[in-house]
């Protein structure tokens, strides 16, 4: 599929939603590899703000926003805008905008916004698209909201909502993303807000721009606005629309399927990020595959542990006080495969955590004289999880990042990848002891 700009510059003016501020948003052809990019055009030398994840700023107060910080330029309430853009298949362009909030459309969906884009026309470029593509499952978790990444061909979305107000309630959907389907069942949702939230939030400086021309204002009993709901289940197709315009912060268009569990602004952000770093950790440890920073001969020079309790091969990679990488192949001959299980040989999950733990340790021991003279004690683990099997064949590499180092004593955060796909994560608290008259 090739990538898309538009014909000509389109605008449009408009107040912003939170701020109040009246803005001109400016849509801007722009050629191939430039992705999408906000032109602060009323600041000193037109700074631009790239969007990816690496410039994204979540607002942690109200989850009501997102906004994009590069240098000392910021644009706010970007969501719907990257939204239609993404939604209507547009790679590259450059959306010039005369203040820090882009304006909200009249109507508080991004129908209006589409229409616009349409009308300057989609133009097709010669260059193929090159989506961020889910290949593996990358999973978000936060206070009960949960957001779930998976493979699969295109984009799909699906999002459930969970509401005490009995109008909004519980609502679920799941759409496929194409310019059609964007255009007739996402784009015209409106955005929404609870009736006895508006004072609360108004006191904070927000939605100073909202009204029932560009919200649907949610009372107990009913909605406050004049025009009916567009839809049944208005209310999460539009946090479907909110979603869309988030996981634009990848920096490219996303495929793959996505499932959200009462996600807002932050979490889709914080989501983002764990797409980001899946695909760099994946992209970096192969690239350590074939590294040998420790063989096995230095690793039983400072590990005590030997048959059939040594399980680490090698070390990849080692920044002292900071990061260690090990390798760990898992073979059938492994003794623990006789008895787990018969016929059906798979890791003990404690053996995994073993490993991390023993990988943990030479990272730990780098940090003393004479490491030989001393032991490593694993004093505890939290937030374990195991997320499949490990079977004889794989190879598990761990990535293990310190945490704290307190005196004798550390935390280390460690995951265990196989073929790049995360399989175990835990965090490790471990002293060190010395050998001599030490009781294990």
């Amino acid at each position: 599929m090739k990538q898309c700009t538009i014909g000509r510059a389109v605008s449009f003016t408009g107040v912003g939603l939170h701020t109040g501020e009246e803005n001109t948003l400016t849509f801007r052809p722009a050629v191939v590899g430039t992705g999408w990019r906000f032109v602060r055009s009323d600041l000193p030398g037109r700074p631009q703000v790239k969007v990816c994840a690496e410039h994204a700023v979540t607002d942690q107060a109200e989850l009501r926003r997102t906004v994009l910080r590069q240098g000392e330029a910021e644009v706010h309430t970007v969501e719907h805008v990257l939204a239609a853009v993404t939604g209507l298949g547009i790679d590259n362009l450059f959306i010039e905008i005369t203040g820090r909030e882009a304006p909200e459309p009249t109507d508080g969906s991004a129908a209006p916004i589409a229409d616009l884009l349409l009308e300057a026309g989609i133009v097709e470029q010669d260059a193929e698209r090159e989506p961020f593509v889910i290949r593996r499952p990358v999973v978000y978790e936060a206070n009960g909201v949960e957001i779930i990444g998976v493979p699969g061909d295109g984009l799909r979305l699906g999002f459930t909502i969970q509401f005490e107000n009995k109008v909004v309630g519980t609502q679920h959907c799941t759409l496929e993303i194409t310019p059609e389907i964007f255009r007739r069942e996402i784009a015209p949702a409106r955005t929404f807000v609870l009736h006895r939230d508006v004072e609360r939030l108004r006191a904070q400086g927000l939605i100073k721009g909202g009204s029932l021309a560009n919200a649907i204002v949610v009372e107990d009993d009913g909605i406050m606005n004049e025009e009916p709901l567009r839809f049944a289940d208005e209310f999460v197709r539009h946090k479907i629309l909110d979603l869309l315009g988030d996981l634009c912060l990848i920096g490219r268009p996303l495929q793959g399927q996505v499932r959200a569990l009462r996600s807002g602004h932050s979490h889709n952000v914080g989501f983002v990020h764990a797409l980001e770093r899946e695909h760099r950790g994946r992209a970096e440890l192969g690239g350590l595959r074939e590294q040998v920073h420790l063989d096995i001969a230095a690793i039983q020079g400072i590990m005590p542990h030997r048959y059939p309790f040594l399980l680490v091969d090698r070390i990849l990679y080692l920044k002292e006080r900071e990061r260690v990488v090990g390798l760990k192949n898992v073979t059938i001959n492994e003794p623990f495969f006789m008895g787990h299980f018969p016929g059906h040989p798979i890791m003990p999950a404690v053996l995994i955590v073993e490993a991390m733990a023993q990988i943990g340790g030479v990272l730990l021991l780098n940090t003393v004289d004479h490491p030989e003279s001393k032991l490593v004690y694993f004093m505890g683990i939290d937030n374990a999880k195991f997320r499949r099997p490990v079977r004889p064949g794989d190879q598990l590499i761990f990535d293990l990042r310190l945490v704290k180092l307190k005196r004798r004593a550390c935390k280390m955060a460690g995951v265990a990848y196989v073929d790049g796909e995360r399989v175990a994560e835990a965090e490790l608290l471990s002293s060190i002891v010395d050998r001599e008259g030490a009781v294990r």
